[in-house]
């Protein structure tokens, strides 16, 4: 009896079966866990911050909203929409990664945030009813995801009609001589660093590699619409080192 071909994916600039990539991507999120911010703000020189800030200021989020925050990570995003929601919203911090869930469940409440909820979800696989979300984010996660468009359907099944994805992720910068210098950084010195600070250069030789593999800007944007989102559009940040996207779930007509 003929074998079924395995589908493949990407790891980097590998090539593998797709049923191993989540961990693979899980044994380089258990080893950077504990430095994964230290390690941003190096990567970074400190703005992921502003661009996180900047993402949730441009989501639309409501104080009454019902909010997951899917590859949560170590909670930066999650404490920043804490500010904007009362006692009337809900918020969900979740990753498939437990390490880097526990970091971030710890961090909130050595912060006294004591209300936001945790769960180790994948986002190909989102475990709620049709309908739940006014909003849905993830920052820095979507290039780790074995089939992005697995998951952005079932993002958008679990969104209500009218409910937004803001999806922020590192891109293509737009200016050629800044995307080499960008690369230079990228491939020579962001590996070294993670070997000083986390002590794992191919971790974070594989966080530059899955930056180059993940879809342009445009690409993003018509993937998004392929999957049933609408109004969808993305901001550049930075001469493009990160982009803002977002689509919505069509309103239902009454």
């Amino acid at each position: 009896m003929k074998k079924e071909k395995k589908s493949k994916t990407n790891f980097g600039f590998k090539e593998v079966d797709s049923d191993v990539k989540a961990a693979l991507v899980g044994g380089v999120f258990d080893t950077v866990s504990k430095n994964y911010d230290l390690m941003n703000d190096f990567m970074s020189f400190g703005i992921h911050r502003l661009w996180k800030r900047v993402t949730i200021e441009t989501s639309g989020i409501r104080e009454d909203f019902t909010v997951l925050d899917l590859a949560g990570g170590t909670g930066d995003m999650v404490k920043l929409m804490r500010e904007k929601l009362s006692e009337k919203g809900t918020l969900i911090l979740s990753d498939i990664n437990a390490s880097m869930l526990e970091e971030g469940r710890n961090r909130l409440i050595d912060e006294g945030i004591h209300d936001v909820q945790a769960a180790q979800i994948d986002a190909q696989f989102l475990p709620f009813r049709e309908n739940t979300f006014d909003l849905i984010t993830i920052a820095f996660g979507l290039r780790n995801v074995t089939d992005k468009e697995k998951a952005l359907k079932s993002i958008l099944n679990a969104l209500k009609p009218g409910g937004k994805l803001v999806i922020l992720e590192f891109s293509k910068p737009q200016n050629e001589v800044f995307r080499e210098i960008y690369d230079l950084f990228s491939f020579e010195v962001i590996p070294k660093i993670g070997e000083f600070i986390a002590q794992s250069e191919e971790s974070y030789r594989y966080l530059a590699e899955s930056i180059r593999m993940h879809p342009t800007q445009e690409e993003l944007k018509q993937i998004l619409e392929v999957s049933g989102f609408t109004k969808c559009k993305f901001e550049n940040l930075t001469n493009g080192i990160v982009s803002i996207h977002s689509g919505q779930k069509e309103m239902i007509d009454v």
